[in-house]
């Protein structure tokens, strides 16, 4: 995400970071590259103009072209000013003291808006541990009801829908009572997508907002359609008044328009984000964190946060022993591998670790599809085999190679690399420090 802006604002930032001394001249170089890089990014015009004049101020007003290291220190305006444009510290949602929470999902059609309501859902089971229910309120367009159906159960959610004849602000007051009857924690409102232009479908929105009285209003809006979505989110603030937003598909914006306008535009904070078409690729939106992955800094915070979510504590220990007893196995590999694979694309997980990020993934590709043979050639093992590598000679690996649709060379290549692995596991179980360039000679 963001990657075109990402890269243009750390060229940027490293040119002005490598230079000993700056001078004015320099700051209003590099504000220059900056405004550049925003407007092409199709951040709002005004906003730009905004936030290239307050870090140009404090980068001439607060004796930054005097210090030792002024570059480090207009990073860390830069970095500081993105933060406080997308937010500054991370919105929540507002539970309700009495459930069940309601929370009202608005926006365009085609903006993702019932994918949202189930990756919210699915949230809200999985983070807080809450009970869930959506309301199937989007009757115009077709099949709108049977995908809410299917996406709900794949969150865990309880799907309330009544079809598509009856009136959708009924088929809200209906859902609500039910939600209550079920000492449901939370409801979910999925509504029609609507233009702000459209008397009827507004008025309809008020009108339900009227009958189940919202704890939370969410506008979702495209991250792909950058400043679109920014003018779509201000005019729905003028007419029904939204308390944050949901940015959908923002794994597919490269220029990061939206999600830099919208707060400053409209007010109102990006609560989530959703980062890729899985129910489990939703999360917080955290300004600070995605200053840093702009910025090429990383964001170990979401990348602890995700192997939290994946990784169990009794199969961690479990794992620490295997490796200080030098039992690791083709199978324990498997497992870790699906693991990391669940935390997303390897090429998202990388551009969180630091040194990693930014710069150094220009060029980087990560082939997902070798992780696929790699997976694939483990299943057509056996147990045993899996347990005792070492037992795989030629006529098993023939028969791996087949199962796999690989080919011996790369059953080889698995095995060796397997045993090197294995040798630097043992060496760090006990408290060596392996000799790589040894490993790496007989690695080739």
């Amino acid at each position: 995400m963001f990657d075109a802006l990402s890269e243009k604002l750390q060229q940027t930032l490293s040119d002005v970071r490598g230079r000993g001394t700056l001078t004015e001249d320099d700051v209003n170089k590099a504000m220059r590259e900056i405004r550049l890089a925003l407007l092409e990014a199709d951040v709002n015009f005004k906003v730009v103009k905004g936030f290239t004049s307050t870090v140009k101020e404090r980068c001439l007003g607060s004796d930054v072209l005097g210090q030792l290291n002024p570059g480090q220190q207009v990073v860390k305006i830069v970095d500081e000013e993105l933060t406080a444009l997308m937010g500054g510290a991370s919105a929540g949602l507002t539970f309700s003291p009495r459930p069940p929470t309601v929370v009202l999902m608005a926006g365009l059609q085609g903006s993702g808006k019932t994918t949202a309501t189930a990756k919210l859902a699915r949230h809200l089971r999985e983070q807080h541990g809450s009970s869930v229910a959506v309301a199937a309120c989007d009757v115009y367009r077709p099949a709108a009801v049977d995908q809410l159906v299917k996406v709900g159960a794949q969150a865990g959610a309880e799907v309330y829908e009544q079809g598509t004849d009856k009136d959708p602000v009924d088929i809200a007051r209906w859902a609500l009572d039910k939600a209550k009857m079920d000492g449901k924690d939370v409801l979910i409102v999925d509504t029609s997508g609507r233009l702000h232009v459209d008397e009827r479908l507004m008025q309809e929105l008020k009108d339900i907002r009227a009958a189940v009285k919202p704890t939370a209003i969410l506008l979702v809006v495209d991250a792909m359609t950058g400043q679109d979505a920014v003018n779509v989110a201000e005019q729905f603030a003028e007419a029904v008044a939204f308390d944050g937003v949901v940015m959908s598909k923002l794994d597919g914006d490269a220029r990061g328009g939206a999600a830099l306008s919208v707060k400053a535009v409209t007010g109102k904070p990006i609560l989530f984000a959703s980062t890729g078409e899985k129910l489990d690729q939703f999360e917080r939106f955290h300004p600070d964190r995605m200053a840093q992955r702009i910025l090429g800094m990383g964001d170990v915070l979401s990348l602890i946060e995700k192997a939290e979510q994946q990784f169990d504590e009794d199969q961690a220990k479990d794992l620490e022993r295997k490796l200080r007893r030098d039992e690791f196995t083709l199978e324990d590999f498997l497992n870790q591998l699906k693991q990391i694979r669940r935390m997303g694309p390897l090429t998202s997980i990388l551009g969180m670790i630091p040194g990693f990020a930014g710069q150094q993934m220009k060029g980087l590709k990560v082939d997902e599809r070798e992780l696929d043979r790699i997976q694939a050639i483990i299943l057509s093992m056996t147990p045993e085999e899996r347990r005792r590598p070492e037992i795989i000679k030629g006529s098993r690996r023939l028969r791996i190679a087949r199962g796999s649709g690989t080919n011996v060379q790369q059953v080889n290549q698995l095995i060796k690399q397997f045993a090197q692995m294995r040798k630097v596991m043992k060496q760090l179980g006990k408290g060596k420090m392996p000799d790589m360039a040894a490993l790496m000679r007989q690695a080739r």
